[in-house]
């Protein structure tokens, strides 16, 4: 599994609102220069983040973004799934994935069902709040 730059990117965002959530609003270029993310590329990220419930934006003078809830409340399995898809590290246990033909006589799908179990397991352990200590 490689989490790509889009999935990084959504957490450094979110832990940044996070840490900065008693600011109020914060603007995107706020957000940009703190993290040194372009504009550009948090115009693809907050946009999907704000879609799925996430983050609140408001536009226009005095808007910018800010959680929707309090940072416990965020996993990071949840996010990563979000801006990454499925984190199976296997074609076949991914989410509707068509049954493997192989799976009966398969004998390394025990192994990846388990390492799939874990990670999902840990990412869903870590919250924005637990990174913000780190």
């Amino acid at each position: 599994m490689l989490i790509s730059t889009r999935g990084r990117y959504a957490l450094r965002v979110l832990i940044d609102m996070a840490e900065h959530s008693g600011n109020g609003l914060i603007p995107m270029k706020t957000i940009a220069d703190r993290q040194d993310i372009s504009l550009k590329y948090l115009e693809k990220i907050l946009p999907v983040l704000t879609r799925n419930g996430m983050i609140k934006g408001v536009h226009g003078k005095g808007g910018g973004y800010k959680l929707t809830r309090k940072p416990d409340q965020y996993t990071v399995g949840e996010i990563l799934r979000l801006t990454e898809g499925d984190l199976a590290p296997v074609p076949c246990l991914e989410c509707n994935a068509k049954e493997c033909e192989r799976k009966a006589e398969c004998r390394t799908v025990g192994m990846w069902s388990e390492l799939n179990s874990r990670i999902n397991g840990y990412l869903d352990s870590v919250t924005l709040n637990d990174l913000i200590k780190i």
